[in-house]
């Protein structure tokens, strides 16, 4: 068996151009999915609030109709687990397109996120932000005119609890990697401290992380387990981003956890209450079912996290609305699907 990972603790003339405008300019140098007065926006300029699941696509690469069975259940994204090839064989360019692909037919927002430089400073081999930043070179063939349907996360929990002070000038500089290289995707940041900012760190340089993007078009993605167990917490942490106008996701979060027990109650509703977007840890696979929302990849036998995630009050089925993009029909091959983090030690050793 396959030895799961185990986390400790929680065109260059486009790149040109958006450094030279000016803030009253930036929105037309972003395109497809995009930043705009703080909130996550479609290229219409409509909200779009990501309602999701994250799906371990590079442990599990049989497992693709996982991304069919997420939108059963409503889902309007699916953050998908890559490797860049420092922990994991490297997804290759066609297995991103064939990601990508599948979501889009299934009506799907794909976040694609680099898992191999989870715990750097801590993980001995895992990759930095900037390695990351290079796999997402290697592989933007399959990128390319994907704006409107992928936000990149360019690496998954990227800092531990040591050297988590190099968080921005790291963050900063692989955000400006990929605009050098021509990308205009807008682009998705994890906290450091194994992504949960007990540090304060992200909330702390989140706006000069934002502005050292040539494009002004970064989501912030904070990690809810353990550091969240009251709603108080909850509620200060996400009040700040709304307040100071950066635009924030809940990238992962769980309904318990080792290393504390997470108030997903308060973190789903108050997500709900600020508009928001929540991507619950994780859709299966996990050892020992650890936080899997549904058992052995079977969408008809939900866990109670499942049951909890997308059913239960402020969950998916009830808050979910789908990305406006697909309203034409634009799905690239057609559509299937419902009508309606990894987490600090989300997955441990086999």
């Amino acid at each position: 068996m396959q030895k799961r990972p185990r986390h400790l603790l929680p065109t260059e003339t486009a790149a040109t151009l958006a450094s030279a405008l000016g803030p009253a300019d930036e929105a037309e140098a972003a395109t497809g999915i995009r930043v705009s007065n703080g909130r996550v926006v479609e290229a219409n300029g409509n909200d779009f609030i990501m309602r999701g699941v994250n799906h371990p696509h590079a442990w599990y690469t049989d497992r693709t109709g996982s991304l069919a069975d997420i939108k059963t259940k409503d889902a309007n994204t699916v953050r998908v687990v890559l490797s860049s090839g420092q922990h994991w064989p490297m997804t290759s360019v066609s297995e991103v397109s064939t990601i990508i692909g599948l979501c889009r037919q299934n009506r799907l927002i794909c976040v694609p996120e680099v898992h191999d430089t989870t715990g750097y400073g801590e993980v001995s081999g895992a990759a930095t932000l900037s390695q990351a930043a290079d796999y997402w070179i290697k592989v933007r063939g399959a990128l390319h005119g994907q704006e409107n349907y992928v936000v990149i996360n360019i690496g998954n929990e990227p800092h531990g609890n040591k050297g988590y002070e190099r968080w921005a000038s790291d963050t900063s500089a692989a955000i400006r990697q990929l605009r050098r290289a021509g990308f205009r995707h807008a682009i998705m940041v994890d906290a450091p401290n194994w992504g949960q900012d007990h540090s304060g760190t992200m909330r702390n340089d989140a706006r000069r992380v934002f502005e050292d993007d040539p494009n002004r078009n970064t989501i912030f993605s904070i990690h809810m387990y353990g550091v969240y167990e009251n709603a108080d917490t909850v509620r200060d942490y996400l009040d700040f981003f709304v307040s100071a106008g950066l635009p924030l996701v809940i990238g992962e979060f769980g309904d318990w956890h080792t290393d504390g027990n997470p108030d997903e109650d308060a973190i789903i509703a108050t997500a709900e209450q600020l508009n928001l977007g929540y991507l619950g840890w994780s859709w299966s696979g996990n050892t020992g079912g650890y936080l899997d929302m549904v058992h052995n990849f079977n969408a008809n036998s939900l866990t109670g996290w499942g049951r909890r995630i997308f059913t239960g009050t402020d969950g998916i089925a009830a808050t979910a609305k789908e990305a406006t993009i697909y309203a034409g029909g634009d799905t690239s091959g057609g559509t299937t699907g419902g009508t309606g983090g990894t987490a600090s030690r989300g997955y441990l050793s086999a």
